[in-house]
């Protein structure tokens, strides 16, 4: 059996990444992946809270440093740090990326989040450090997954619409849009995402011809998680058929049943606008207040649809052994 590319191009011993969950990420959840063999990566805001969070883009960039080197101290493995580059007034990439650079992080994970956010200069200025980038775009088209390709990405990934978080606008399943891309590059592997949280997952995408799994709603509730046991039982308590879908900024969201989620899926069906319902949803705080807070009346619990397939609240390597197939 030829040696798997992800787990070679990143340095680690299994093909599994773990998703850059913003405020749900911090050291030891990203260290205790790295130990098992796959990737973890720092989100924005990792590692803080109401009380610790700041606002300005330096303030930020140096509590990523804090967590970066929180993170090297449980761990000797690689790991990533994510970064979502705008198409404009960007003023948080500046901030962060010379500490990636400063800190020798090995890996990012490049979100393209919009048109005009894969900037050629910026891989360059990636590779040039000696960053591995993972490229993973919110609507993954064969035309941008290209475009990555040939800006320098070691890795795509192809993330379906059964995924938690902000969704594809092309409603694409992943047992789709995974060969499309597959098929659409030529030289660097795909790992699929969206909806994967059993062996059962991973073992189907790699017959579709992904190389790894990139999962972030199964490390959500696992021992490591800094969410709460509230939430996380919540998480193994339901399956994909009670999420509620709604519209908003870019496309789509999906959430478990609570007090805001059920308001956003009313004013969708009452014709709000899609920037009526992002002001609604209240951004990053209506994740920390729901995900991190477990507050469901003022925030929300955002999952992928495969959460029917979470059976208990189990430990990271147990998590990172079942995707490595």
């Amino acid at each position: 059996m030829q040696p798997n590319r992800v787990a070679r191009i990143l340095g680690i011993e299994k093909p599994v990444v773990q998703g850059p969950l913003s405020w749900l990420t911090d050291a030891r959840l990203v260290a205790a992946v790295g130990n098992a063999g796959g990737l973890g990566v720092l989100g924005p805001n990792a590692g803080l809270t109401a009380a610790t969070a700041v606002s300005t883009p330096e303030a930020t960039a140096e509590k990523m440093r804090e967590e970066i080197r929180k993170t090297k101290q449980l761990t000797e493995k690689p790991f990533g740090v994510n970064l979502i580059p705008t198409a404009e007034n960007d003023i948080w990439t500046p901030a962060i990326l010379p500490v990636i650079k400063e800190e020798g992080v090995k890996v990012v994970v490049y979100t393209g989040y919009g048109d005009g956010s894969l900037k050629p200069a910026l891989f360059d200025e990636l590779k040039a450090a000696g960053i591995t980038i993972i490229y993973r775009d919110i609507n993954p088209t064969p035309e941008n997954s290209r475009r990555a390709e040939q800006a320098g990405a070691d890795i795509i990934v192809a993330t379906g619409f059964d995924e938690g978080g902000t969704l594809p606008g092309t409603a694409l399943g992943t047992f789709t849009i995974v060969p499309l891309i597959v098929d659409a590059v030529q030289r660097v592997p795909v790992m699929a995402a969206g909806g994967i949280t059993d062996a059962r997952g991973a073992r189907a995408v790699h017959a579709l011809g992904a190389e790894g799994v990139f999962a972030g709603s199964v490390f959500i509730s696992t021992i490591e998680s800094r969410v709460p046991d509230s939430v996380k039982a919540k998480i193994v308590a339901a399956n994909g058929l009670d999420l509620r879908l709604f519209r908003t900024l870019p496309d789509y969201y999906r959430a478990l049943p609570g007090k805001l989620s059920d308001t956003l899926v009313a004013m969708d069906r009452a014709g709000a606008s899609k920037a009526e319902l992002a002001q609604a949803m209240g951004g990053l705080r209506g994740m920390r207040l729901g995900m991190l807070e477990g507050n469901t009346d003022e925030g929300y619990i955002s999952v992928g649809a495969g959460i029917g397939n979470i059976h208990a609240i189990t430990s990271v390597a147990e998590v990172v052994n079942q995707l490595a197939v």
